[in-house]
Parts: structure tokens; sequence; C-alpha cells
């Protein structure tokens, strides 16, 4: 008897351990995503916020102010060569935090519950990088190894 009370109560503690540490767990997760364009790697590594519910542009992340696009952390993005990203140069290990701004134009699509980067677009020395949260979709063009034309 004593053996089964000493693994009840071992099991019981296993649990509430697991328990507490579910408790801890983030509402917005960690995400990133990679693509290699032309011979160009990017990588964003950001938090993924989610939506729950929450009328998200204007009340939640308010119009005509600047905005990180995750959670918790800022939202980081890394070239390995020179890109122009949007239509701007931008070499691969610009200094400072703030590296660039670009104007970007909202287009509508279906409800992305979970803030995502992704590519819908790549060929050859280009792509599309998109950020789709809500309703909303930011595409970004990038064109890899040289310089604006």
């Amino acid at each position: 008897m004593a053996v089964k009370t000493a693994f009840l109560i071992g099991c019981l503690a296993i649990g509430a351990t697991g328990w507490a540490s579910a408790q801890a767990v983030r509402k917005s997760q960690h995400g990133s995503v990679a693509q290699r364009i032309a011979d160009t790697d990017v990588t964003i590594v950001y938090n993924r916020p989610v939506a729950r519910g929450r009328e998200l542009f204007g009340p939640t992340v308010p119009y005509g102010k600047e905005w990180d696009p995750g959670a918790d952390d800022a939202t980081t993005i890394a070239f390995s060569t020179d890109v122009s990203f949007g239509s701007v140069h931008l070499p691969a290990y610009p200094r400072g935090k703030d590296a660039l701004r670009i104007p970007v134009t909202p287009q509508r699509g279906p409800h992305m519950e979970t803030l995502a980067f992704y590519f819908p677009v790549v060929d050859g020395d280009s792509a599309v990088l998109s950020l789709h949260w809500g309703t909303t979709v930011l595409s970004i063009p990038i064109k890899a190894g040289s310089a604006p034309r």
C-alpha cells in the first residue's frame, strides 16, 4: 500500500508541475520563417499575436502610429546580402536598430487569426514578403543581389 501511495503522490506532483508550467506559456507564440531568394537568405524572427475576437487595426494597433509587427519582443528581419526591400536599397548589415522605413498599402484578405509572415511568391532573384493578420495583408517586394533599378 505504501508503494501505491508513494506512486500516486509522485504522479500528482508531476501533474501539478506540468499544470504550473502550462500557466506560464505565453499567449503569443514564437515563430520564424526563412526563405532563400537567389543567393540571399532572408530570416524573420517574431512572436505571433492572436486576434482573439479583437478589432485589430484602429483600436488595438492605432492608425498613424508606428507598430512593431509582433508581440512581446521586436520582430527582426535579416538578409545575408544586399537587397531592394520595397523600392529601397538595403545593405545586408545596416547599422542601427531601425534600418529602413517604407510606405505600404494594406490589402484585404481572408481572416488570419494569428499574425503570419510568409512568401507567397518566390521567383529567381525576387520574392514577395507578406505580413497577414486579421483581414489585413501587407505585401513587400524583395529583389536580391542588386541595387534598385
